[in-house]
C-alpha cells in the first residue's frame, strides 16, 4: 500500500474510533438519565448502568472518572439544551421570552426521562453533601438573575409597569413551572403541562404589563 493511502487509512480508522467512542459516551449518558431518574444518585449503581449499556464498569470508567463525574456530565448535557433554547438569543420583548419558556416546556414533554431525573435530583440535592448541591444552587441563581434582568429591561423600555418586584415575579415563575413539571412527571396523562404553563405566564404578564 502506498504511504499516502496508509495515512488516509489510519485517519479513517481514527475517525471511526472517535465516532464509536462518542456513540458509547452518549449511550452511557442516556442510560444514566434513566437510572438517576428512577433511583436517584445514591441508589444508582455504576455497575448496573454499565450492564445496561452492554459494557463493563471499567469500560464506563474509561469515559467517566466516577459516579459523581457521570452525574455532573448528565446535568451539563441537559443544561446545554436549555441554554441553547433560553439564552442563545436576546428576546425582542419579555412577552417573546415567555413564548420561549412555553416552547421549552413543550420540549420537556418529549424528554420525560430528563424531567423525572431533574425532579429526583433537585429533591436529593437539598442535602449539603450531595454532589449536585452546588450545581442546582447556582442553576437557580443564574436563571433567576437572567429573568430579573429581562424584567428590569422590559420595565425600562415601557413594556412592563414600573414598581413591580422583579425578583418576586421571577421566583414565582420558577416555582410554578417546576411545580407543574413535578405534577406532570407523576401522571403525564392527567396534565397539559405546556398549556398550564402558558395560562399562568399569560395571567402573570397581564398583571405586570404597562
Amino acid at each position: 500500500m502506498p504511504e499516502s493511502e496508509g495515512r488516509a487509512a489510519r485517519r479513517s480508522a481514527g475517525r471511526g474510533s472517535y465516532a464509536v467512542g462518542d456513540a458509547r459516551r452518549r449511550k452511557i449518558l442516556d442510560t444514566a438519565v434513566e437510572h438517576f431518574g428512577r433511583w436517584g444518585f445514591h441508589a444508582s449503581s455504576l455497575a448496573r448502568i454499565a450492564n445496561d449499556c452492554g459494557i463493563t464498569q471499567g469500560g464506563l470508567l474509561h469515559h467517566f472518572r466516577s459516579k459523581e463525574d457521570l452525574l455532573l456530565s448528565v446535568l451539563a448535557q441537559s443544561e446545554e439544551h436549555d441554554v441553547e433554547r433560553l439564552f442563545s438569543e436576546e428576546p425582542a420583548s419579555y412577552a417573546g421570552y415567555l413564548d420561549t419558556l412555553v416552547a421549552l416546556i413543550e420540549d420537556n414533554t418529549r424528554r420525560p426521562g430528563i424531567v423525572r431525573m431533574f425532579n429526583v435530583l433537585v429533591g436529593e440535592s437539598g442535602n449539603l453533601g450531595h454532589p449536585a448541591h452546588e450545581y442546582f444552587k447556582e442553576r437557580y441563581a443564574r436563571i433567576l438573575r437572567h429573568t430579573v434582568d429581562l424584567l428590569e429591561r422590559a420595565v425600562e423600555r415601557g413594556e412592563l409597569r414600573t414598581g413591580i418586584d422583579c425578583e418576586a415575579v421571577g421566583r414565582e415563575q420558577l416555582a410554578v413551572m417546576d411545580g407543574l413539571q413535578i405534577q406532570w412527571a407523576l401522571d403525564p396523562g392527567a396534565l397539559d403541562m405546556p398549556g398550564r404553563v402558558r395560562d399562568f405566564l399569560r395571567r402573570q404578564y397581564e398583571e405586570i404589563r404597562a
